[in-house]
């Protein structure tokens, strides 16, 4: 599903050039549970921004359904963006004045989805992160957890093709945190392929596979068959 080659992304502060990731090549299969890990500065989060369309390469190509990102356009990359891909943050990111329900539509009200359409499919989406009876509260009527939640209902409630996840459970105590990998593990034994950001081991270890960087460089790579 994605294939990406001799990635790498430069970071420019003045003359100095800090190398984020450094010629990284791997590929990622549908249905893969991808845990991305290492110490802070690894450039894990960059990788995940690079494999989201969050931002753009220094050098290297990227593959997603054999289409070259690369030879995209602004507008077939935002696209993508909201077509196939879902994104949930350590922040959450969700608006603070618009319900559960409301800040799950709002994707599907921008894919051109009818009102109608955009709120059955947002409640079906709460519904598979177990909070349908939450639908009409604000998040400050809602615990983190819950937040987060709400955030992985508006990721999947297009049914993207693949989840980027960056430190999901970061502001999570570890009881909420285990609820909210119990989601994703949920959402992955349905099909769903999921690269997951971590610095927590047990978290990682939870995947189908583990990517380690370090100065942005792919140091281990183990797969749970191998």
């Amino acid at each position: 599903m994605i294939t990406i080659t001799n990635l790498s992304k430069i970071f420019k502060n003045g003359d100095v050039e800090i190398k984020a990731l450094n010629n990284v090549s791997f590929e990622v299969p549908d249905g893969q549970f991808l845990m991305v890990t290492g110490r802070s500065g690894s450039g894990k989060s960059t990788l995940l921004y690079q494999m989201g369309l969050l931002d753009h390469p220094t050098e290297g190509s990227m593959f997603i359904d054999d289409i070259d990102i690369s030879k995209l356009s602004s507008e077939d990359r935002t696209s993508i963006r909201l077509n196939i891909l879902g994104y949930i943050f350590q922040d959450y990111a969700i608006l603070p004045s618009l319900s559960s329900l409301e800040n799950v539509m709002v994707p599907l009200l921008m894919l051109g989805m009818s009102e109608k359409e955009a709120g059955e499919k947002a409640m079906m989406a709460l519904k598979k992160v177990g909070l349908a009876d939450r639908s009409v509260n604000l998040p400050s009527q809602l615990s983190g957890g819950q937040q987060q939640r709400v955030a992985i209902a508006r990721a999947i409630a297009h049914e993207p093709r693949i989840i980027f996840a960056d430190e999901p459970t970061a502001n999570l105590d570890s009881e909420t945190s285990d609820q909210i990998l119990k989601v994703f593990l949920d959402l992955n034994k349905e099909g769903q392929t999921i690269v997951m950001v971590t610095h927590e081991p047990e978290y990682a270890a939870l995947g189908h596979r583990i990517l380690v960087l370090a100065d942005g460089v792919i140091v281990s790579d183990i797969s749970k068959s191998s």
